[in-house]
């Protein structure tokens, strides 16, 4: 299934169609893009091939789906995985292209896996961003994340070279994050 989006703030022709094997290139520079954001939300440097882990989660067994965003001249210019856990689904990944942030193409396939997670009958839909990308928290809470399933919490064993900041209450306990 193929979905056409055409944003407001967007002149082109946005469409939601199934990853193929053409788009391998594509979308391991976006999973690259998005390891090394995520790696510098926290002070740390992405390992040097940062797209690698993109082939690993191409041989997932719970991968029930993966889309993508192309633009009026065929780039891809966003993707999203959907896994599956349980009698529910996980979001894993999502990347809009930096350049082309804020134009409504990560919304857009947020509601086109959450079309295809309705399809196939699961219950719940779950992502998990980064503690500290309030970009990512602000547009998931937009298009309706707004339930807290699951705390992740980590420790952190290297105290003296933290990357952890001080600053989320949840449940009257303070969190570093």
């Amino acid at each position: 299934m193929t979905t056409q989006v055409t944003p407001a703030a967007q002149v082109s022709a946005l469409t939601i169609r199934a990853y193929r094997p053409t788009d391998h290139r594509e979308c391991r520079q976006l999973w690259a893009e998005l390891t090394t954001a995520d790696a510098g939300l926290y002070g740390a440097t992405s390992e040097d091939d940062s797209g690698a882990a993109f082939e690993e989660y191409l041989t997932r067994l719970d991968l029930s789906g993966m889309w993508v965003a192309s633009d009026a001249g065929g780039a891809v210019v966003g993707m999203v995985g959907l896994l599956l856990d349980g009698r529910g689904g996980q979001v894993e990944p999502l990347v809009v292209a930096s350049a082309r942030r804020g134009e409504g193409i990560g919304r857009a396939l947020l509601a086109h896996v959450a079309d295809q997670a309705r399809r196939r009958g699961l219950g719940q839909l779950s992502i998990s961003p980064a503690a500290r990308n309030l970009d990512a928290i602000r547009c998931l809470h937009a298009a309706g994340y707004d339930a807290l399933a699951r705390v992740t919490l980590a420790i952190d064993l290297d105290r003296k070279g933290s990357a952890f900041e001080d600053g989320i209450d949840l449940h009257d306990l303070r969190f570093r994050y």
